[in-house]
């Protein structure tokens, strides 16, 4: 095998560690992992180490996770590691220049688009609510924009009708831990020609906020379908029952148009918890009640019947 290379893992959450591991399992030296700090969550509001931490620090690997990675000292801690490259995927922050230019070479970075699409902080769940037929992973060479720098390594995938963020996600996470390797090693020799990305084509995938999750009735049916797999499965999207109750809608499948002059939002069908929508409707197939565990529809209704002509908020 070509010759170990010393490094740095910076990365957060579980889309990090097939990559992390494929680094490891090759022989390369990850000499420190940087995080973001430990976060509080759950009852009781614990703090809970992030998954690229703890996977980490069971295998034995030393774990940084400051508040900033513009702070001088971690800078001249990081410059003393005398790295041959840093691997960075979703850590969360923007990193500087002095850590940019510091190992020899570069940082690396595995990020869950087909670059220029959809840069930014929600790829998954954007590629998903646009309706795109295919996603990918773009292993780039980073440079002080955001997810600006030049493409090392891409590889193409199709979105099936069926995908959610939660499959999508699994399947680019994977396929991050394939491509890292061979762009880490391809770069090292020279083996690898940088391709700048074609501004032209850029595209942002902005931060999801809460309200986004929201169903819309009066969208069309195709539109509200793909918001539902785009939260599934979580953290879910979102409706009120005829009673005020909010429901998680996790899959959902397109049906033909109600008869004219319904309102969207109406359960034109009790018996298949059909919807009403601004075109087209929807059978939802896959719900969550607050406090409950999610639930086919046919066990929903059960405990759940509706009325025929009732209205979904």
């Amino acid at each position: 095998m070509p010759k170990p290379l010393r490094l740095a893992f910076i990365g957060t959450p579980d889309f990090a560690l097939p990559t992390l591991r494929a680094l490891l399992d090759a022989g390369h030296e990850v000499v420190r992992v940087y995080s973001q700090p430990p976060s509080k969550s759950g009852r009781g509001h614990k703090e809970s180490a992030s998954p690229v931490q703890q996977e980490a620090e069971r295998r034995g690997i030393e774990v940084a996770v400051p508040e900033s990675l513009k702070d001088a000292r971690v800078q001249e801690e990081f410059a003393a590691l005398n790295l041959d490259a840093a691997v960075v995927v979703a850590f969360g922050q923007i990193l500087p220049r002095a850590i940019l230019e510091t190992p020899r070479l570069g940082c690396l970075n595995v990020h869950a688009s087909l670059l220029p699409r959809w840069r930014g902080a929600a790829p998954i769940q954007r590629a998903i609510l646009a309706g795109d037929s295919a996603s990918g992973v773009t292993v780039m060479q980073m440079d002080e924009g955001l997810d600006t720098g030049a493409i090392l390594l891409q590889e193409r995938v199709e979105i099936d009708a069926d995908a959610d963020a939660g499959t999508l996600h699994d399947t680019l996470a994977e396929l991050g831990g394939k491509l890292i390797v061979p762009a880490l090693e391809g770069s090292d020799k020279g083996e690898i020609t940088l391709r700048p990305q074609d501004e032209a084509w850029a595209i942002y995938a902005e931060k999801l906020a809460p309200e986004d999750r929201r169903i819309r009735w009066s969208r069309p049916a195709i539109e509200i379908e793909r918001l539902i797999r785009a939260f599934a499965p979580r953290p879910g999207a979102t409706a009120k029952l005829p009673d005020g109750e909010t429901l998680k809608i996790l899959r959902a499948k397109v049906a033909p148009a109600a008869p004219s002059g319904t309102a969207p939002g109406t359960v034109v069908d009790e018996t298949s918890f059909t919807v009403s929508c601004g075109l087209g409707c929807l059978t939802l197939r896959k719900v969550q009640r607050a406090g409950k565990s999610e639930m086919d529809v046919e066990a929903f209704l059960r405990g759940y019947p509706l009325e025929r002509n009732s209205r979904l908020g």
